[in-house]
């Protein structure tokens, strides 16, 4: 029999991608029960294949023991364009199909730091709008200067 292909889906998260790997499903009956790569095999290997612009690399085989599972890439850069492919194999069972690629841009930390930038720009304007009113004051137009008496100066 041949594995796969995984059922993949990629969504964004900060320098990384998060995949999710649904195992393809057995044709294999047990007493009339479609059985699960899980009851037939226990455990199950996967590989996932990463493609950028600096070419594809293979990730590490992992192992698992469920249907649907999720795994994140981490450390990849901002903004850029990553392209993820699965393919699932058994300790008995080499044969198996890769899951066609599925595309996502990795999210920039930058998305987060929109409140920063906000504050930010509230204290500059703040900043700006003192040393308006300091010059205004300073001109005169503001509270003048009560002029003293010469006997005073």
């Amino acid at each position: 029999a041949i594995l796969g292909p995984p059922e993949v889906n990629v969504s964004s998260c900060p320098n990384c991608i998060n995949v999710t790997i649904k195992l393809p499903a057995s044709h294999f009956r047990e007493q009339g029960k479609l059985q699960s790569l899980i009851d037939i095999y226990k455990e199950l290997y996967y590989e996932i294949t990463l493609k950028s612009l600096d070419g594809e690399h293979k990730r590490p085989r992992q192992t698992t023991t469920e249907e649907v599972f999720s795994t994140v890439i981490e450390d990849l850069y901002p903004s850029r364009n990553y392209c993820v492919s699965v393919v699932v194999t058994a300790s008995l069972n080499k044969h198996s199909i890769p899951s066609p690629w599925k595309c996502v841009t990795a999210d920039s930390e930058a998305r987060q730091g929109y409140h920063e930038v906000a504050v930010a720009g509230a204290i500059c304007v703040a900043l700006v709008i003192g040393a308006v009113v300091k010059c205004v004051h300073a001109a005169g137009f503001i509270l003048p200067k009560i002029s003293l008496p010469h006997t005073l100066v």
